[in-house]
């Protein structure tokens, strides 16, 4: 069974069960997803609001993936994509220069600050072996307090101490024609890049003598280093790439989705992430579908609790039991060999049975 099989079969059993919740507690199920699925894409509008909900999603899940595949648990996609975006949007608040030069020097420093948060776990994986999930999980709670401090000391809005001062118009990913050709929606710039990380991921990690070293580390660590390759600087390098990715997220979320950045606030498209490079079985392409499969729930499930009164966490319950399935995806594919197996013992049972009827008559 392949992975694409197996992200189907977790999508519909996740349905089945959202189903199932939607009927339990007295709602139409068919009328729930049609006004789902109308809420994500019913209109050009609604179709461009998906794609920007599911840009950050598509580099977090991106950035996990990443890790993941060369042998790594990036946990702290949050806080990459915390700090990078905050590192963006401290760029987009200080520096005056032409919009397309400010934008790039935004992209660029949403990156480093990312792979710079990212890259500290990575040292403390192959230098002393400390795991990364332990390490990342306290990288994001340090972005979190960093931004909640400096924030408000060096770049408080106007009226609020709880977020930065707004971006001006031209340090946002923010296109007006891009916005037209979807009815006023707030899709931006950030979508291309998404698509652009997605394209460059796939090629490092399946054209590339880095990619090869890469996923060779993540297959077997002892192997790899046998082999001659520099174990302990892939684990940096890997991580790096990780965040730098993760940063391209904040980027794309405080300077695209958003116009300013709260404090206080993890952003969950971090943790989503984890959900979406699941679906997507790590794979770059696998991640973009699997991201906007999510976009559309997310901006779908407003519009179906206004039209039918279903709750909201009915979406959030689907998305939950699909990561489930996604995540035990070893169980179902065990499920479908047992069933393959039994499939074919049946006419050979079958045979042998009317055979032995024979050999009975026969010596009768």
């Amino acid at each position: 069974m392949n992975n694409s099989i197996k992200s189907l079969l977790a999508v519909l059993f996740g349905l089945l069960a959202g189903a199932l919740l939607m009927a339990v507690t007295g709602h139409n199920p068919v009328e729930g997803y049609k006004f789902l699925i109308q809420g994500g894409l019913k209109s050009p509008e609604r179709i461009g609001n998906t794609l920007a909900t599911a840009t950050p999603l598509i580099l977090t899940g991106l950035s996990v993936a990443f890790a993941f595949r060369t042998g790594l648990f990036n946990i702290g996609a949050a806080g990459q994509m915390l700090f990078g975006g905050f590192c963006a949007t401290a760029v987009g608040l200080s520096v005056d220069l032409p919009r397309a030069l400010l934008l790039a020097l935004m992209v660029l420093a949403g990156f480093i600050g990312g792979a710079l948060w990212a890259l500290i776990p990575g040292i403390l994986k192959a230098r002393y072996n400390v795991h990364e999930v332990v390490s990342t999980i306290m990288m994001n709670w340090t972005a979190y307090w960093t931004v909640y401090y400096v924030i408000p000391g060096y770049f408080k809005g106007e009226s609020l101490e709880t977020e930065s001062r707004q971006l001006p118009p031209e340090a946002m990913l923010h296109a007006s024609w891009l916005s037209d050709m979807f009815q006023g929606s707030y899709i931006n710039l950030g979508f291309f890049i998404g698509v652009v990380a997605v394209l460059v991921v796939a090629f490092l990690i399946n054209k590339t003598t880095l990619g090869y070293e890469l996923k060779a580390v993540g297959f077997n660590r002892h192997s790899a280093e046998y082999a001659g390759i520099a174990v302990k600087r892939s684990i940096v390098l890997s991580m790096f790439i990780a965040g730098g990715i993760a940063g391209l997220a904040g980027v794309a979320q405080y300077a695209g989705n958003a116009s300013s950045l709260q404090i206080g606030v993890l952003p969950s498209q971090g943790f989503d992430g984890i959900a979406v490079a699941l679906l997507g079985a790590n794979a770059p392409l696998g991640v973009m579908v699997s991201a906007l499969f999510f976009g559309v729930l997310y901006s779908g499930r407003g519009f179906m609790n206004a039209m039918t009164e279903i709750p909201p966490e009915i979406a959030d319950s689907i998305i939950a039991i699909i990561i489930y399935f996604a995540a035990t995806s070893i169980l179902i594919e065990r499920l479908f060999r047992k069933w393959k197996v039994r499939k074919s013992r049946a006419p050979h049972s079958a045979a042998n049975k009317k055979q032995g009827e024979r050999e009975h008559v026969d010596n009768a």
